[in-house]
């Protein structure tokens, strides 16, 4: 008992204590009776079906997890890739967002350059012209003939393969400028880019991509030991390698005892648009989806675009999905007269037209 409040006295909870509050003694007894006499619960036995359902939840959440992850180091990896493919520098101010293709329709000279030793020059061995649209989700993709001659007012007639390396001659540092003029009368359209890639480039994407299926259509040898060109591929459908690819696109004529047939610069084209396409539909399944980064990486030395960094993400993200069949290629054709390929007046213009089209379909 307190004697200042004459209160018993309280626990630290502040309650009075039962054994305080009660003189009474506890019947231990009964207690201890009561308990015998209560029924233990029977523990409730797991559903097999929660078990594996929440099993299922933690391995989704784990492959949601790793997925990001995964899908975080992907772009990683391709972001770090473009800094050496783009020539353009990093300080150099943004584009403006009504600028970006995303939103607006682009044009792209294509260009496969041989710049291996003992290959004579910077000659294009691949030329090509594409415009793309954002809004319809399509692209034109004209081929012209490397053996093209040009006659066009104000510059020097000749082969159009040859322009590149006659303005990188002159002018190393204004060749992609004067490249995209020239090309850009010439087709009647502007152009917005230009992407350059050598040999080892193109080989290099086939073989990340694990190769290309395509039916070769005929027989092809030939030998240069000067360059350590040796094409040897038999006619039929097959996956080719890089280097194999590469042949196949490039070959011409052969050189050996027992020489196959020849091929013109137009075949060459079609074959050319038959890789292309394919490459497409390989880096658009998920596999070819997982091995973007390691096509950045293994072009970042042998490809290279006046494009801005931010600006090639666009045109990845905007592009990249696009159903094959929306990208019309159009090889054009004409008249071979050694040592030129004089084009067919008509199929010239209807190219022209559909690169048009793009630019301003809506």
């Amino acid at each position: 008992m307190n004697p200042a409040s004459g209160l018993p006295p309280r626990e630290r909870s502040g309650r009075t204590s039962i054994a305080q509050k009660s003189n009474k003694p506890q019947n231990t007894q009964n207690t201890q009776n009561t308990k015998k006499t209560q029924k233990t619960k029977p523990k409730k036995a797991k559903s097999p079906w929660r078990t594996f359902f929440k099993t299922i939840g933690i391995l989704l959440i784990v492959g949601i997890i790793s997925a990001c992850v995964a899908a975080g180091y992907l772009v990683y990896k391709a972001d770090k890739g473009l800094d050496a493919i783009s020539t353009v520098s990093p300080d150099e101010k943004p584009l403006p967002p009504e600028l970006s293709a995303k939103v607006k329709p682009v044009s792209m000279l294509l260009l496969g350059v041989d710049t291996r030793e003992d290959s004579g020059g910077l000659n294009t061995d691949v030329f090509m012209v594409a415009t793309m649209n954002p809004v319809t989700k399509t692209a034109t993709v004209v081929s012209i003939p490397r053996d093209t001659k040009v006659e066009l007012k104000g510059y020097k007639s000749r082969k159009i393969n040859a322009y590149y390396a006659a303005f990188r001659s002159q002018d190393k540092d204004k060749a992609n400028d004067d490249m995209k003029e020239f090309v850009g009368k010439y087709l009647d359209i502007p152009i917005d880019y230009i992407s350059m890639i050598n040999f080892k480039g193109f080989a290099d994407v086939v073989d990340a991509l694990g190769g290309v299926d395509v039916n070769v259509d005929m027989d092809m040898r030939y030998v240069d030991t000067a360059d350590g060109t040796n094409i040897n591929l038999k006619k039929g459908f097959q996956t080719l390698n890089g280097e194999d690819a590469l042949n196949f696109v490039r070959y011409r004529k052969s050189n050996t005892k027992n020489p196959t047939k020849g091929s013109s610069d137009f075949e060459r084209n079609r074959r050319q648009s038959e890789v292309l396409h394919e490459m497409m539909r390989k880096m658009q399944t998920f596999d070819g989806v997982t091995k973007v980064p390691a096509i950045i990486d293994s072009v970042g030395k042998n490809l290279k675009m006046d494009v801005q960094k931010d600006q090639i993400k666009d045109l990845i993200t905007t592009y990249f999905t696009m159903n094959k069949d929306n990208v019309t290629f159009i090889p054009i054709e004409g008249n071979w007269k050694s040592p030129y390929v004089y084009l067919d007046d008509a199929k010239f213009e209807e190219a022209k037209q559909a690169l048009k089209q793009e630019l301003t379909e809506k």
